[in-house]
């Protein structure tokens, strides 16, 4: 009865925890959720008012398959303004949520069997879409001394003859980690030299930290023409639940999306739309004031980071997520199954604390935190966690 793709997608251990969490807070337990990748914020005013608007003035009817024009202009400004790289509304596809965006992008280049290069650790949708899409995820595992960075070398060894897309996610989910302009650029002219399709996920772009942001698409023409960037407002702007993302790239991409999306959604909301655009043209103010406290709680965190007993992690540059590696634990902890898992569960089990654990970003070692919420719950998170780790030790003697 059932397409037969489905037995090869995995079910989202994100959902699982979340589903774990309800039925405990359910049965009265009190819970710390740090697995949750949203914004402890919301939707700026500018956006709000913008949207109530167009509701009053009933501007809700169908519109253009790739976007509100006006929105599609608001966005080519921005990434000249912003990332200094100049696109036409053309070359916009706003779409419902990056995912979409995600989705056009593959269903738009891959044929059956494609390779799509995709660094681990990664954001845990990115292989199931790919094979939703007919493609085949080719993991390539990344170095924790480099912050889980691919490299050149990497990139060069995992390419083949059917590989069509790199997928590079910067500022990173689930570790923190930020490219340089420096690492990006042999990375993108290997992808030049070898007509590879880039797709950039730059969701997390304004949410850095300590140095500036470079966006693929801004370091030449050449790598313009062959990256396909996908961005949105659910990070940036805490607009998690209008959906609303784009992406940017030349225009026989951008039509080739758009038909896409024509025959599958039509275009996003309208009134979402209205929204972004209220963001994006007075909403800087509230979104900066955003990225500080996320990084004010990055500066609070790290010296109990530091504190953790017999644990590494990636220093957090970017994004509002912490990924700690707790490879000395697993002698302390055997499981047949899953060691990250094992972890998580005994933290929401016996500590209250829901966590995400690593094999659902292609890492078994790890586990996430995200301090997108209040600083005193992560505090306590960590705290926990030292404790857990603590007890493994005593436990081990």
């Amino acid at each position: 009865m059932l397409a037969g793709k489905l037995s090869t997608i995995t079910p989202s251990y994100t959902i699982g925890i979340s589903s774990k969490v309800s039925e405990l807070r359910a049965a009265g337990k009190s819970i710390i959720d740090l697995s949750i990748g949203e914004p402890d914020f919301y939707t700026p005013d500018s956006g709000k008012l913008v949207a109530k608007n167009a509701i009053d003035e009933n501007r809700s009817k169908y519109d253009l398959v790739p976007g509100l024009l006006s929105l599609r202009q608001a966005i080519c400004d921005k990434l000249e303004r912003e990332n200094q790289v100049r696109y036409a509304p053309s070359e916009i596809v706003v779409s419902s949520g990056a995912k979409n965006a995600l989705t056009n992008t593959l269903m738009a280049v891959l044929d059956p069997e494609d390779e799509v290069i995709i660094p681990a650790p990664y954001w845990t949708s990115y292989p199931e879409m790919v094979k939703l899409c007919g493609g085949v995820p080719k993991i390539v595992s990344t170095e924790a001394e480099n912050d889980y960075k691919l490299t050149l070398e990497q990139l060069k060894s995992a390419l083949t003859p059917k590989t069509k897309l790199l997928l590079i996610n910067n500022p990173s989910n689930p570790t923190g980690a930020v490219y340089t302009k420096e690492e990006l650029e042999p990375l993108v002219d290997y992808c030049v030299e070898k007509r590879l399709l880039i797709l950039a996920d730059e969701i997390y772009e304004k949410i850095h930290f300590d140095a500036p942001f470079t966006s693929i698409p801004s370091l030449s023409e050449a790598a313009k023409d062959i990256t396909i960037l996908v961005n949105g407002f659910s990070k940036s702007a805490a607009m998690t639940g209008w959906r609303l993302g784009y992406t940017a790239s030349n225009g026989l991409l951008a039509k080739a999306m758009s038909t896409i999306q024509g025959h599958l959604i039509s275009h996003p909301s309208t009134i979402a739309q209205w929204a972004g655009l209220g963001v994006l043209q007075d909403g800087d103010e509230a979104m900066r004031q955003m990225v500080e406290t996320y990084k004010s709680r990055r500066n609070a965190l790290v010296p109990l980071l530091d504190d953790l007993p017999n644990t590494t992690y990636v220093y957090p540059k970017g994004a509002f997520y912490l990924f700690i590696s707790l490879t000395h634990y697993r002698p302390y902890l055997p499981n047949d199954t899953s060691f990250s898992m094992a972890i998580s569960n005994r933290l929401l089990k016996d500590y209250g604390v829901a966590v995400v654990p690593g094999i659902a970003f292609g890492n078994d070692d790890c586990i996430r935190i995200s301090y997108a919420t209040k600083l005193e719950w992560v505090v306590e998170g960590l705290q926990k966690l030292s404790h857990f780790l603590k007890s493994l030790e005593e436990m081990a003697k």
